[in-house]
Order: C-alpha cells, then sequence, then structure tokens
C-alpha cells in the first residue's frame, strides 16, 4: 500500500498571494519547547490495531520538494493571516498538531484546478518564537496519515485523517538490522562532527536529534494510535541531511524519503536506511581526508 493519495477538485477562490504560496522554510531550530501532559508510547505489538476513525486537523499544504517524514525536524516561517489562524487552532484545540503534506498539482480535461494530496505527516508543534511579523513555528514528523476528505477550505485547510502504520515485522534479522542501523548513525553523527563547515550552516545534529526522538519511551498528548512502534520510528531516522551536501545529493535525500514514505515493510525500510547512512559516511570521510590535506 503506497502513501495516502487522493484526488481533490478545489472550488475556484482568491488566488493566494503569488509570492508566498506556501509557508517559508528554514533549517535552524530556535526557542524553548512548552511543558505538556505526556503520555506513554506504543509499544510494537505482532498484529496492527484496528482501523480508526478518522479526526478534524488543521492541513499545511507544501510543494512536491517538500516531503516531511516522522522524527524529521523543520522550522517554518508563518506570517500570513490564514497560516496564524492555522496554528492558532493546531496550538489550542488540536493538542499542539496539524498535518503536513504534499499538494501535487495533476493536469486535467476539467476547468476546475486538480491537486493530489500526497505524504500526510502528522507533526508535532515543538516550538514558537513569536516575531515583529508573524512566528517560527519548529515542527517535528509523528506518524503518515491518511487524509480521507476535505472538510474546509477558508481560511486554511482542515481535514479528516487517520494514522498510517506498518504491516507488522519482526523477529531476530529485524533486530540486528536495528542495531546496525543505529551504529551506523551514531559513527555518521561523530564522522560529521568532525567537519569544519561555515558559522552560517545549519547544525549538525539532525541524525543524532532523530534517532534521539525516536528511541523516546514517552511522547506528549497523543493516542497510542497515532505512536508508530520503536522499529517503524528507527526506521525513517536515518533519513536526514548531513553537512555540505550539494543539490544533487540532496535530490537523493528527498527521493529516499519518498520511498521511505510509500513503504509499509518496517525491515525493508530499514535495509534501505543502512544504504543510505553507508553511502553519507563515505561522503563524510572522503571530506575529511580532503579536509586534513
Amino acid at each position: 500500500m503506497a502513501a495516502a493519495s487522493t484526488l481533490l477538485r478545489l472550488p475556484s477562490r482568491s488566488a493566494p498571494n503569488s509570492q508566498d504560496p506556501v509557508p517559508r522554510v528554514y533549517p535552524s531550530l530556535l526557542a524553548r519547547p512548552t511543558r505538556r501532559r505526556l503520555l506513554r508510547a506504543a509499544s510494537c505489538s505482532p498484529s496492527p490495531p484496528p482501523p480508526s476513525a478518522p479526526l478534524d486537523f488543521p492541513l499545511l499544504p507544501f510543494p512536491p520538494a517538500e516531503v516531511l517524514i516522522p522524527s524529521e525536524c523543520k522550522t517554518l516561517h508563518l506570517y500570513e493571516a490564514r497560516y496564524l489562524a492555522l496554528l492558532e487552532e493546531a496550538l489550542y484545540r488540536r493538542k499542539n498538531s496539524l498535518v503536513h503534506f504534499v499538494l501535487d498539482p495533476v493536469l486535467s480535461s476539467s476547468s476546475k484546478d486538480s491537486f493530489a494530496v500526497r505524504y500526510g505527516c502528522l507533526v508535532q508543534i515543538e516550538s514558537v518564537q513569536k516575531l515583529d511579523l508573524g512566528a517560527l513555528v519548529s515542527i517535528r514528523g509523528l506518524c503518515r496519515v491518511n487524509i480521507k476528505n476535505l472538510l474546509q477550505m477558508e481560511p486554511y485547510l482542515r481535514g479528516d485523517i487517520s494514522p498510517m502504520m506498518d504491516k507488522f515485522s519482526g523477529g531476530t534479522e529485524l533486530g540486528m538490522r536495528i542495531s546496525k542501523l543505529r551504529e551506523g548513525m551514531c559513527n555518521l553523527h561523530s564522522l560529521q562532527m568532525k567537519l569544519k563547515v561555515p558559522e552560517d550552516e545549519p547544525l549538525q545534529t539532525n541524525i543524532k536529534s532523530s534517532l534521539l526522538w525516536s528511541e523516546k519511551e514517552i511522547f506528549e498528548d497523543y493516542d497510542n494510535e497515532f505512536i508508530p512502534g520503536l522499529p517503524e520510528r528507527l526506521s525513517f531516522a536515518a533519513y536526514q541531511s548531513v553537512s555540505g551536501m550539494s543539490d544533487a545529493e540532496l535530490l537523493t535525500l528527498q527521493k529516499y524519503k519518498i520511498k521511505a514514505m510509500d513503504l509499509t515493510d518496517t525491515l525493508e525500510r530499514i535495509n534501505s536506511g543502512i544504504e543510505y547512512v553507508e553511502h553519507n559516511i563515505g561522503m563524510i570521510a572522503a571530506r575529511l581526508a580532503i579536509q586534513n590535506i
């Protein structure tokens, strides 16, 4: 089963500001997270839970190049009135949550615009910093979701969602591959911390941050049905940017992330993650060798 992909035909409406079709994205994480009630994470069970009833959440659209995966962190600059209204609902009525998704234009013979809704990811708002113009909002992917129905168009999108989890995968092989993935991610983090990078380059801790998030035992304000099991959380954590990536390397990362969102087998995603981490270890090792000449 592929990740959520729903075809929507949107009614005509006023065109958004052409200079700001989606929220601006910044790589840094600022501000301090607020304290919230803690809820123990769901453990990996031998069989998938029964389908749950859809829940209503605000939806934040992004272009196809902006796929967000569980465990990944991103900071947004929200300043349009419609996005600030969405933020207010997410903070005060939706347990600090919203849905990040890709809105992909689709060619159609109809006079109405058509879009494919893909790669929905429920995100947790980790911090908010008020600015003179809008706010910087740090979000982290929690789990993949299917967007069932579009409930509202204005002033921002809202829809019914349901969690999307992997098919159960277990056994000795899974445990061994998880250990190998963990080891590779730790080695990659240690290597890239040795690189000399410009002061304005994003922090070099994406891998470590995602690994720590994936290994948490408690989560905040969520029903168990929205918390993937530990193996599934870890299987996403490897697909993070590292220091000094070229445009071509960032494009490769994007392809790995899309593949990770489409897969429903945890072991297959872990094996792909190991491959990606080993590729990045070789890349960073080569840069360190050049740096030390």
